[in-house]
């Protein structure tokens, strides 16, 4: 059975809620999230890191609730169950919670990613099976993907026909 990481931007944009992402990327997080539910296991930490981001930005209160929050609590009602959910260990090594003795001690890595991303990484690289991450709408991870091979992290991007593009734009406005 094969493991995944879901960074939260899968869950945000299966909602429908990512205002700058295609109805097709939409659809292809929701096969994915289907996939990740019906035959793979999610890694989440013990410490909930991730599902408290996850928590942070989707809507509990949503009626119907979304695809993301659906996700979401499916991982809650099943985070006892190994065939489901692989729980990893990550030990916080600064105050804010954003550095992790399990992210790969990598300087250039360390220094140019996302702090509020290093979580799932950290998962990845803790994980005795190095899951790939579920990435759908950060352009960023375009230029960490090469570094973070070294480390045996793959990426696996949903819509990266419109990541590319994403970054594209961005890289002429700069």
């Amino acid at each position: 059975m094969s493991t995944v990481v879901v960074d939260t931007n899968v869950l945000i944009v299966a909602n429908g809620t990512a205002s700058q992402m295609s109805d097709c990327c939409r659809t292809r997080c929701l096969d994915r999230l289907a996939k990740a539910r019906d035959g793979e296991r999610v890694v989440v930490d013990e410490q909930y890191f991730i599902l408290r981001e996850y928590q942070t930005n989707l809507n509990p209160n949503r009626n119907p609730p979304g695809a993301g929050e659906a996700f979401v609590k499916y991982l809650l009602q099943n985070m006892a169950n190994p065939t489901r959910v692989s729980l990893v260990n990550l030990t916080p090594t600064n105050r804010e919670q954003t550095e992790f003795f399990e992210f790969p001690n990598d300087a250039d890595l360390r220094q140019a990613f996302d702090p509020s991303d290093r979580k799932f990484v950290a998962a990845s690289h803790a994980h005795s099976d190095k899951p790939p991450i579920l990435e759908a709408a950060d352009s960023k991870w375009l230029g960490w993907e090469a570094q973070l091979l070294t480390h045996g992290i793959r990426v696996e991007f949903l819509c990266r026909k419109e990541l590319e593009d994403i970054r594209q734009r961005k890289s002429i406005k700069a």
